[in-house]
């Protein structure tokens, strides 16, 4: 669980660092609001809102900032905490198989 003051610094690094194809699955503390985010090319991130909005976006790295500015406030408004976890390759059947235990 990553602070949510120190969460998009924490974000960028981590999608540095992802491998063309992984991705990874962001949580509120309760599990309950997922968004996804799936690196398609080196400077290209495919972003999937899945909580109390469902929503696509396509951005590069550094319009990403400015994105999770924005889902932040929408979707983990109260959250002090936020969930990441790092995932392997993408394949959309799977990953919206993946149950987590909701608090």
């Amino acid at each position: 669980m990553i602070d949510k003051n120190i969460f998009i610094k924490t974000l960028i690094e981590k999608a540095k660092k992802l491998p063309i194809g992984h991705y990874l699955d962001i949580r509120s503390y309760k599990r309950n609001r997922t968004v996804l985010l799936i690196k398609e090319e080196d400077d290209l991130f495919l972003v999937i809102e899945d909580g109390f909005f469902r929503e696509e976006f396509r951005v590069n790295l550094a319009k990403l900032k400015k994105l999770f500015k924005v889902i932040l406030k929408k979707e983990f408004p109260r959250s002090h905490k936020i969930r990441i976890y790092t995932m392997g390759e993408y394949t959309e059947t799977i990953a919206k198989s993946i149950k987590r235990k909701k608090l």
